[in-house]
């Protein structure tokens, strides 16, 4: 009987070490990266590149741009090199970037004040003292600026019921307070369209009020706190919250039209802080369990998923078929929009928490040890990097790029070239006879070629100095070079 017994035992915990091996396989079955398709729900012609905005003056209106998030600078051609024209102190650190309109940027530092800010000189024009914390950058729409506080400092309090929080309207000439509604603390950028006020919070809610009265039109209880902004495109607000879920809504009613899931893991699925962006009839975000996800903006269903090695706290940009996005692995990716394929990828000298912006062909983005990167964003190859920035870290309008720093924002513009002087052809001569120099022959006039002394017998040196070609004997190339450099500059 006691033989029985030992035997039946060992059954059960067989059965129990199968099982448990069946349900590991079975989890890291569903965990594993999902490739995906450029022939299923994936709309090439979809996106279009987000116009100026349609009110004049404004340039950079609302975190990642445009309404769907894509964090694309369209129609802004400025470069690297740049040079710093002016330093803002924001006293606290500054998460979020700011919004640029009418000749101001409008932003907040952590403890929980807002600035407007001269775009020219970097000038304090006003500031509201809130006595609340802030984690979101503000929006601006009809001369109306519009930011969410967080609760009361400590800043980083848990998540409570008795906590609140708040979203304000400004005047943006003088900071003077339109309107405020109570809400629960939120860290959610706001978004401006359609004629209302989009927002998430701490309680798990998303709310639309209309942007002129503050009126709440619609709210809507998700699963989980909804940390980052929302997105909007066409009909449809997409959010994604701490449950691991990520959503579409109407636009019109908040009614909740497809939820889908991260991908399971052990322990705990990922949770979202990214704030969505949307383009191709995908709806691209980042979570905590180290991977960018892509759904169907329309089916919710997940078209693919990729590993970055850690945190993925960063919202993604989107560009030409392309997303990029940051990692907690310190690197960065750029990713095929319709199979998620990594493209290329670059290591960064630390962790990556914020968002990339792309302009001009550029992608910019900043790490957790303060450095901000400009890539070439169809290769990776490094082009530049300013030692300030830790989370998003630039916007811009046509003149000026606004480079955000742990607890400053810096105006920047275009390194220029010296100009160039063009020198005649009987003003070249004429120098090049002064310093001695004989045998002088014009041998080419588009551009302006010059030979100095006797042909040579061996090989003939070329030097290109300013718009001039000069050949001859190498000693006397070299010569002749210094006297016009010295000239044409």
């Amino acid at each position: 009987m006691k033989k029985w017994l030992l035997v039946g035992a060992a059954v059960v915990v067989l059965a129990i070490v199968g099982g448990g091996l069946a349900y590991y396989v079975h989890v890291k079955q569903q965990a594993r990266d999902v490739k995906g398709s450029s022939t299923v729900e994936f709309v090439s012609t979809a996106v279009t590149p987000p116009a100026p905005p349609p009110e004049p003056g404004v340039a950079w209106p609302t975190y990642g741009h445009d309404p769907e998030r894509l964090r694309f600078a369209n129609g802004i051609s400025l470069a690297p090199p740049f040079r710093t024209i002016w330093t803002f102190p924001a006293r606290s650190l500054v998460e979020f970037p700011p919004a640029v309109a009418y000749g101001r940027l409008f932003v907040a530092n952590n403890a929980g004040v807002l600035f407007g800010v001269g775009a020219k000189n970097g000038r304090k024009a006003w500031k509201y003292v809130s006595h609340r914390c802030v984690a979101a950058s503000p929006a601006v729409d009809g001369h109306l600026v519009y930011e969410t506080f967080l609760n009361a400092p400590p800043c980083n309090r848990k998540p409570s019921s008795k906590l609140t929080g708040e979203l304000i309207a400004f005047k943006v000439g003088t900071g003077k307070v339109e309107w405020r509604r109570k809400i629960y603390p939120s860290e959610s950028s706001p978004v401006v369209t359609a004629g209302s006020v989009f927002v998430g919070d701490w309680s798990g809610r998303v709310y639309a009020f209309a942007r002129r009265t503050g009126k709440l039109v619609w709210v809507t209880k998700l699963h989980g706190q909804v940390k980052g902004g929302v997105a909007v495109s066409g009909n449809r607000l997409y959010a994604a919250d701490y449950s691991s879920h990520v959503y579409a809504l109407s636009l019109r009613s908040g009614k909740i039209i497809w939820q889908a899931k991260a991908q399971p893991r052990f322990g705990h699925a990922g949770n979202f802080y990214s704030t969505p962006a949307v383009a191709y009839g995908r709806v691209y975000v980042g979570a905590t369990d180290g991977k960018l996800y892509s759904f169907g903006a329309t089916t919710g269903k997940l078209r693919w998923s990729q590993s970055t090695g850690g945190y993925v706290y960063s919202s993604p940009a989107v560009w030409h078929q392309r997303v990029f996005a940051g990692s907690y692995s310190g690197k960065f990716f750029s990713f095929d929009a319709a199979t998620g394929s990594v493209q290329w990828q670059f290591r960064a000298n630390g962790p990556i928490s914020g968002s990339p912006t792309v302009m001009a062909g550029r992608v910019y983005f900043a790490t957790l040890k303060r450095t901000t990167y400009a890539l070439d964003a169809k290769t990776g190859h490094l082009l530049w990097t300013f030692p300030d920035g830790k989370y998003s870290p630039i916007v811009a309008d046509a003149k000026r790029v606004y480079l955000v720093g742990y607890a400053k924002v810096y105006g920047l513009v275009e390194k220029r070239a010296a100009s160039v002087r063009k020198l005649s052809e009987t003003s070249a001569l004429r120098a090049l006879r002064k310093a001695g120099l004989r045998r002088l022959k014009v041998v080419g006039t588009h551009p302006l070629a010059i030979r100095v002394g006797r042909p040579p017998k061996g090989k003939v040196a070329v030097e290109h100095v300013c718009h001039i070609s000069v050949r001859g004997a190498r000693s006397n190339v070299r010569w002749a070079g210094g006297v016009l450099q010295k000239l044409c500059r």
